[in-house]
């Protein structure tokens, strides 16, 4: 089930992280420990950040996250790792479809304003994303009904399960 809200550090990427960089393909055969998988988590990209991203961090990048191949192992693992939510100016269109459906929080927004580092805040319940040191800084998001009821579920297969129908 989603939070109302999150509480966590930005780590920041920049723009075209493919689902290579996430889930690295030379470690592809770790697809089937996900567990496993996840304890290297974009090492390609930030090589600590698999062994110090605590729960509830967030990934902060610029354009086109999750671009590349339709990874599906990529969303799962960083889930796993304990990443809150993603937030990204734009995301790569499977990567975003398959992180909705397995349950992982994407986040639509303007991210220039967020450094490395910085703590958030992401209200879901009123899809704004805030910084508690910066009273002055809101974010607003969007997301829709049907992909908050999915992540309510914990994902689309769970959704389905639950209520014996794609009807969202």
């Amino acid at each position: 089930m989603i939070r109302k809200s999150i509480e966590g550090r930005a780590w920041k990427f920049g723009s075209n992280v493919s689902t290579d960089s996430i889930a690295p393909g030379r470690l592809i055969s770790l697809r089937s420990n996900p567990n496993e998988y996840a304890k290297h988590v974009l090492e390609d990209s930030r090589p600590e950040f698999a062994k110090n991203v605590r729960v509830d961090d967030f990934i902060v990048a610029d354009e086109n996250f999750g671009c590349g191949s339709s990874r599906e192992i990529a969303p799962i693992i960083i889930n796993i790792a304990g990443v809150g939510a993603v937030l990204a100016k734009s995301f790569g269109r499977i990567f975003y479809r398959n992180a909705i459906n397995n349950g992982m929080l994407l986040i639509e927004c303007d991210t220039d304003r967020i450094a490395d580092g910085e703590t958030l805040l992401v209200d879901v319940e009123n899809r704004v994303v805030k910084k508690p040191d910066d009273p002055e800084f809101l974010m607003p998001f969007v997301l829709s009904e049907k992909e908050i009821k999915i992540l309510d579920e914990g994902g689309l297969l769970n959704y389905i399960e639950k209520y014996k129908s794609l009807d969202i």
